[in-house]
This record gives structure tokens, C-alpha cells and sequence, in this order.
């Protein structure tokens, strides 16, 4: 099995080499990353300026390559120009604290994952639910155990799984559960401060705001030390809705009134 393995914290962060030693031994696993941590930068791409690509080395050994760009941008290169052959899988991760709720939307980890969806190889985004004195082992090796259950499922070319791992002793997960994505957000502050030079700045914080959705809900599985699992498309359509509108016809005669 070829995976490409990517991330949005950087080339250099701990959660993507805990992936490599664990894969690497088993896979062929091809490293491009940004060469900088990408947090947050949602799909972007990088249009305007050049992508430069360089090798990255880790105790005088070859770990991948280092992209000047976003999450998106590094599988785009990897797959068109880069790779000689295109991967089984994209893998992106393990991002340092939980994707889940909306956030899903703003994480560059799932829109790496996402750009592999689009460009028909399975992808699996994983995020470890912490910030503080992460320990990536476990969740490198059930993602090991994963992957070889998602190439047996044959996902759908437009899917993409999001997982998301308690941050726990492994004798402390409670198991799986597939869930959906809820609507939980993170609530936006901005704390105004003042430079040096007496030019104002503000700096964005806050916290993530949880709604009780049910059982079957990201957040709710996290909550319960419950590895969650969500299957993910790249297809924004509200189609009850679109359904809906076209029912009531709301949009008949608007041209001639």
C-alpha cells in the first residue's frame, strides 16, 4: 500500500512523524507536508505565488518533503507532480486537538483529506482531542489498524472519514462510533492590545461553544471517550431543502414580477 501522508501542523510536527514510524516500516508512505504550521486555513490554495518544494531530513534520514503552501496545496503537488505513482490513501494527521462541529469547515487536516476525496483517493483526516502533552501513540496505531478496514470497504471516491480520538490512557477508550457531524462551534472573542509602536492589534481567542445534538453526534462521542468516526463529502448541497424550495416554487414568475 502507497500513502501519502500530509498535515496541517507542519512537516516538523510530532503527530505526522508518530504516523511515519508506525507506518512506514509496513507501507510505502510518501511525506509532503506544508513547511509550516497551516492551522485553520480551511481549502485554501495557493494561486498567487509559487509553490517551492524542499527535502526534509530527520536524524540524517530522508523524511518527505516540505511544501511552501496550504494542506490542499501539498496534495495537489503530491499527486499531479510529484508522486510517481498516486497513493492507496491520503492520509492527513494527527492534528493536535479535535475536528468536530464546524470546525471541520475552517481545519486544514480535513481539507487535505478532503482534496484526496476530490481527486478520488480515499482519505482519512485524524485529530487527537487535545492541546496540552499530547501522546500520539495509540492513535497512530489504530490508524494502522484502520486503514486496512477502510481499502476493504471500497469508501466512495467522494467520501472522506473524519477521525477524531479521545486523548486518553488506552484502557480508557470506551470503542467506536460512527457519527455525524454536529453544529457545535467556536465562539469567537478578540482581545485588543496595543504594540510597541502604539498601533493597535487584536488577537482572535475563545472557546468552542458544545450543542447537545444526541447520541450519534462528533461531540458526543468524544465526550464519552469514544473514538468518532464521520464520513465526510465535499457535496455542500442542502438537498432537503433544495427539494423543498422547488415544491413550493418560490422562484416561479420572479423574472416578470
Amino acid at each position: 500500500m502507497h500513502i501519502l501522508l500530509t498535515n496541517d501542523d507542519g512537516i516538523h510536527a510530532k503527530g505526522l512523524h508518530a504516523l511515519y514510524d508506525v507506518l512506514a516500516p509496513h507501507y510505502r508512505v510518501s511525506v509532503v507536508a506544508p513547511e509550516s504550521e497551516q492551522s485553520a486555513v480551511g481549502h485554501a490554495i495557493t494561486l498567487l505565488n509559487p509553490l517551492r518544494v524542499r527535502e526534509i531530513h530527520l536524524n540524517k534520514n530522508f523524511l518527505g518533503l516540505a511544501v511552501s503552501g496550504t494542506p490542499a496545496d501539498c496534495v495537489k503537488i503530491a499527486i499531479n507532480e510529484i508522486l510517481d505513482t498516486p497513493p492507496d490513501i491520503v492520509l492527513s494527521g494527527i492534528n493536535l486537538g479535535a475536528n468536530v462541529g464546524i470546525n471541520v469547515l475552517y481545519s486544514g487536516t480535513v481539507s487535505a483529506a478532503t482534496e484526496g476525496a476530490i481527486l478520488g483517493i480515499p482519505s482519512i483526516a485524524v485529530s487527537l482531542n487535545t492541546f496540552k502533552d499530547p501522546d500520539f501513540s495509540f492513535a497512530a496505531h489504530f490508524i494502522r489498524k484502520l486503514i486496512r478496514r477502510v481499502t476493504e470497504l471500497e469508501l466512495n471516491s467522494a467520501t472522506l472519514l473524519n477521525v477524531n480520538i479521545p486523548a486518553v490512557p488506552p484502557e480508557d477508550i470506551r470503542g467506536i462510533a460512527l457519527t455525524r457531524q454536529g453544529i457545535s462551534r467556536f465562539v469567537e472573542r478578540f482581545d485588543k492590545r496595543m504594540d510597541p509602536r502604539d498601533n493597535v492589534y487584536y488577537w482572535q481567542a475563545g472557546e468552542t461553544h458544545f450543542i447537545r445534538e444526541g447520541k450519534d453526534i462528533d461531540t458526543w462521542a468524544l465526550s464519552r471517550n469514544l473514538i468518532s468516526i464521520t464520513p465526510l463529502h465535499f457535496d455542500l448541497t442542502n438537498h432537503a431543502e433544495l427539494n423543498r424550495m422547488r415544491q413550493a416554487k418560490i422562484l416561479k414568475d420572479i423574472l416578470k414580477s
